[in-house]
């Protein structure tokens, strides 16, 4: 037994709160246990120079950690960080695998994620709120006749899996996290269609029998966080 409680394949309460930002295009505030994550969409009607001409619209994510997130304050400059960065390309790949982006047209929807409490899972928690986030604009800009009625939006979410010293659990918290002989970080789409994993021995190997139990366990629990985001989701 976890020190949570929690059995091996038991992922931390996810809850959402939705539209907390007004002034956003799309916005929640994810809960996955005691990590806290505010995701938020706005609208740019302008794309990166390398999509001008193309018809092709893009997406992009920020993401911060708040100073006091974390048990010692975080510098706010923490943008700048190799970390950081990784997370926001991981964040932006992650959503922009959910649609088309022609359909958008050379349109950039820009997704800010500020972590404002920190427990392990801030990445995966970012991606589960910036889909519904992401969702929820496009159907407030089709409203407003500014994006096309015709985007299909194919759900995407995230979960962790850690390696520990004698067995393999979902949904690492930062105690856990911090302890594990490796750590893996699953994104997949509705269909079971892997957008991408990251895996990583921090303290040892791990063998292609413990990654495929890892899989088949985030493939689960991801089934599960999806039908709970499709509950948040403006149709």
């Amino acid at each position: 037994m976890r020190a949570d409680n929690r059995k091996d394949n038991e992922r931390r309460e996810l809850h959402v709160l939705k539209d907390v930002q007004e002034q956003s295009d799309g916005s929640c505030l994810i809960s996955l246990g005691n990590t806290r994550v505010l995701c938020a969409v706005r609208f740019d009607s302008k794309v990166p120079l390398f999509l001008r001409g193309t018809g092709e619209g893009w997406i992009t994510a920020e993401y911060s950690m708040l100073p006091g997130s974390t048990n010692t304050r975080t510098n706010r400059n923490n943008i700048n960080s190799g970390r950081t960065k990784e997370i926001q390309r991981l964040i932006g790949r992650s959503i922009r695998s959910a649609i088309d982006l022609a359909q958008i047209g050379e349109n950039t929807l820009l997704i800010d994620c500020d972590v404002i409490n920190a427990d392990g899972g801030t990445r995966t928690a970012a991606i589960i709120g910036s889909f519904i986030a992401l969702n929820n604009a496009i159907k407030k800009l089709q409203l407003k006749k500014i994006l096309s009625n015709n985007i299909k939006i194919n759900p995407v979410a995230a979960i962790s899996v850690g390696l520990m010293k004698n067995n393999i659990i979902l949904d690492l918290n930062y105690e856990e996290d911090s302890k594990a002989i490796a750590d893996f970080n699953f994104v997949m789409d509705e269909n079971k269609n892997i957008i991408e994993i990251q895996g990583t021995g921090e303290s040892g190997k791990f063998t292609q029998s413990q990654l495929m139990k890892a899989l088949d366990m985030a493939t689960i629990a991801i089934k599960d966080i999806i039908n709970i985001q499709k509950k948040y989701l403006d149709y």
